[in-house]
């Protein structure tokens, strides 16, 4: 019997019956519906998809995350296909939602992370252990919340060089950046701006994270950024703990609070 729900793009999504064959989109999303116990109810993932380490094993990698392969994804049959506003390219969701129910996340903020997990626990009839994981990650975060240093570093968050880009406002990762107790230095820019080295020099962020993904920031990135900004620490920061917005949530506390942000002298 089929019934509507409506996903994080307002978009209503007609379910015929209870989802058998998922395909996921998204690497943190997938990890959450194998948190849920789902194995066998997943036909497709992303090559990015790296979480649990099996989950590329157990289902068929259907490519990357953009210009998706529609013919090749319904050759799986799926009954649902769960993706990302960010993440996915839109032109290859419109082409999906034409053959089947299509369930999109807009992800900005924990709020919208915990949102998230309840509304695809409901999808998939897994409500109970979707609501008690979220549970568990809001108890660990508001303790993270609790105990946090009350001193404040402005920070830069990068994502790639040549160009440098960064996160900035209207990002998940400008909201964890906050959680992790820093300021955006980037609060008069909004997603993922190119920088040119006096813009750099410019903001004089406290701190200088690198994220481990998705650019393979090395040494000589370094020795740029030291030039640049002298007076800046440099950080080599997990990019999973401050953009994955699904079941890896529940180890952001205790990473946080070993990630070494130096403090002012």
């Amino acid at each position: 019997m089929n019934h509507s729900v409506v996903d994080m793009m307002g978009r209503t999504v007609v379910m015929p019956r209870i989802p058998q064959r998922i395909i996921s989109l998204v690497p943190s999303q997938t990890e959450f519906l194998f948190s849920l116990g789902l194995a066998d109810r997943i036909v497709g993932v992303t090559k990015f998809c790296v979480h649990p380490e099996d989950a590329r094993k157990t289902a068929i990698v259907i490519g990357g995350t953009k210009q998706l392969d529609v013919d090749r994804l319904l050759l799986l049959k799926p009954d649902l296909v769960i993706g990302n506003k960010e993440e996915n390219d839109a032109d290859s969701i419109h082409a999906l939602e034409a053959h089947v129910p299509v369930w999109m996340s807009d992800i900005y903020t924990l709020a919208d992370a915990y949102h998230m997990m309840e509304q695809i626990g409901a999808l998939v009839q897994k409500r109970m252990l979707a609501n008690q994981i979220v549970h568990e990650i809001k108890v660990a975060c508001d303790q993270w919340l609790a105990d946090q240093p009350k001193e404040r570093r402005t920070a830069l968050y990068l994502i790639w060089a040549n160009p440098w880009m960064a996160a900035a406002k209207s990002t998940f990762i400008d909201s964890m950046m906050d959680f992790a107790g820093t300021v955006n230095v980037l609060d008069q820019y909004t997603r993922y701006p190119m920088l040119v080295p006096a813009e750099l020099k410019a903001l004089a962020p406290d701190l200088i994270m690198l994220s481990s993904e998705p650019y393979p920031f090395q040494t000589k990135h370094k020795d740029e950024l030291r030039i640049l900004l002298p007076v800046s620490t440099i950080v080599d920061v997990d990019g999973e703990m401050f953009s994955w917005y699904g079941s890896r949530l529940a180890f952001v506390p205790d990473y946080f609070r070993t990630l070494t942000l130096p403090r002012r002298s």
